[in-house]
């Protein structure tokens, strides 16, 4: 006999796998000929960009650049600062067990350390540390039996289960594009460093959209032509339109930016300004919390009915929070007597995140890195100092199983300089994202052996309670319901059953569906 049943289809998302891997590089790089010898380095930054990832059997595998600026005092009578721009190209390939070809990635790699050494005035060695952190995340869709339509006796467990299922996932190329003027009197000679960061994030969902929508906060030091030392900044918008369809507003959106390339290039002396455009890729999960009456378990008294049924982890209770995290701190530092800030670079490093209930704490620092010169500007050095991070986030939600992702971005930064007492203000934006996982059993198919349903000659088990027991099982595992096992037993309560107690177990006969 053939079994009807409904089906429903659900798309499930779950975490694989979550690690943090470290990618070492190392290069020499050659002065341009344009370029004086190299006394010493002063600063050394650089900024990651991924232009391809990919997820295969077993490996994850990333290609990307890291495009490095160098600060350093050249070896000439007047001890000029000058400035080198190089990249270094890398492809690694992450091992992974769990992965799978067709799996989504979120990747997020860092700078951790960039040392640099003088091999001569010609010659440097660069050794870069980058930490790479990996989440891999399987969304599967699946047909799940959600009812039994012609088998008359059919015996059931339900249970309403809520859980995130995927609406859809996508992508789309942005770029952010700006020409950031200079002081009118500043003739560019080169550039010296440029950092940037994507700020001011915001989502908006409608008519089968994501609008994606933030700022890339750009910050260039440059050296002018009568050698000084100058900033700029500028905010350039992003905006980026992801194609989802039935997306709604109730719906949770994880949105990733990842930098795949970025062109710096200094305009006509007439113009002064330079050119700034960033080639991004704005990637969009769109989340959807559903509940549905999954059937987990099923059997026939009188019929030898068959199934699959599959357990599965999916994520659940998926909610996002920003918090800020404010910095006041004072600081002295003797260096700093007499002399001139020419920049300040911030850097937060998170080492650790202990969940607990209701509460989630974090340890790191932040790097505070100071570029100085002397008033006559004969001198410049660098300087760094760091602040420890002892944060601890309310977060209602969470619970000491929950999962989390979280992602820092510096919100403000602000400081007063009296002499050599540094006072410094700042904001660190705490994007957090919590979820928790269940197990869920799913019926996936269903069927009768007739060829198993011999005749039962008996009609009555007496059944002493074991540990571990419910109704449910004696029940399936005798060929009776609950309801006549509670009824001939006069049971007050189905849900509670004593070890050692005697029950009396009707039975069926197993009959053929012919």
């Amino acid at each position: 006999m053939k079994v009807e049943t409904v089906k429903k289809n659900i798309c499930i998302n779950r975490i694989v796998t979550q690690k943090t891997e470290k990618i070492m590089l190392e290069e020499d790089t050659i002065i341009p000929d344009i370029k004086p010898d190299i006394l010493k380095s002063i600063s050394t930054s650089g900024n990651v960009c991924i232009y391809r990832k990919e997820v295969l059997d077993g490996k994850i595998k990333l290609d990307g650049n890291l495009n490095i600026y160098i600060i350093y005092l050249a070896d000439e009578e007047r001890d000029n600062v000058r400035g080198i721009n190089t990249n270094i190209d890398f492809k690694e390939v992450i091992e992974c067990n769990e992965a799978l070809n067709g799996m989504s990635l979120n990747e997020n790699v860092m700078i951790k350390s960039i040392e640099c050494k003088v091999l001569n005035g010609r010659k440097i060695n660069l050794k870069v540390e980058l930490e790479a952190e990996i989440t891999l995340y399987a969304n599967e869709e699946l047909d799940i039996v959600n009812n039994v339509q012609n088998i008359k006796d059919i015996q059931e467990i339900r249970k309403n289960v809520k859980f995130n299922s995927v609406i859809g996932s996508n992508s789309t190329k942005t770029y952010a594009k700006e020409t950031i003027k200079i002081d009118s009197g500043d003739n560019l000679a080169e550039i010296l460093r440029v950092d940037f960061s994507i700020i001011n994030k915001d989502n908006k969902m409608s008519y089968n959209k994501i609008l994606a929508k933030s700022d890339a906060d750009v910050k260039i030091m440059y050296l002018t032509e009568d050698n000084r030392i100058r900033n700029v900044e500028e905010k350039i918008p992003i905006m980026g339109f992801v194609e989802m369809l039935n997306v709604s507003e109730d719906d949770i959106c994880d949105t990733k930016y990842t930098v795949r390339n970025i062109l710096i290039k200094p305009n006509s002396e007439e113009e002064h300004s330079i050119y700034v455009e960033i080639e991004l890729e704005i990637s969009c999960n769109a989340i959807r919390e559903e509940e549905i009456e999954v059937l987990e378990d099923l059997y026939s008294p009188s019929m030898n009915v068959e199934f699959n049924s599959r357990n599965i982890v999916t994520m659940v209770d998926k909610r996002n929070k920003n918090d800020v995290y404010e910095i006041r701190e004072k600081m002295q530092i003797q260096e700093l007597a007499g002399e001139k800030i020419r920049d300040i670079r911030i850097t937060p490093n998170i080492n650790n995140a202990t969940v607990s209930r209701g509460k989630i704490k974090y340890d790191g620092e932040v790097k505070v890195d100071f570029l100085i010169t002397s008033n006559n500007q004969t001198t410049v050095e660098g300087i760094t100092k760091t602040i420890p991070i002892m944060y601890v986030m309310d977060y209602e939600e969470v619970t000491e199983s929950s999962k989390i992702d979280t992602n820092v971005e510096i919100a403000m930064q602000d400081f007063v300089i009296e002499d050599s007492e540094v006072t410094l203000n700042i904001n660190l934006n705490f994007e957090v994202s919590q979820y928790n996982q269940i197990n869920m059993n799913v019926i996936e198919d269903v069927n009768i052996n007739e060829e198993a349903c011999n005749e039962n000659p008996y009609s009555m088990t007496i059944y002493f309670v074991k540990s571990g027991d419910s109704l449910w099982k004696i029940a399936k595992k005798y060929r009776s319901t609950i309801e006549d096992i509670v009824r001939l037993n006069e049971i007050e309560n189905p849900d509670k059953i004593d070890v050692g107690m005697q029950l009396f177990i009707p039975k069926y006969v197993c009959a053929k569906s012919n």
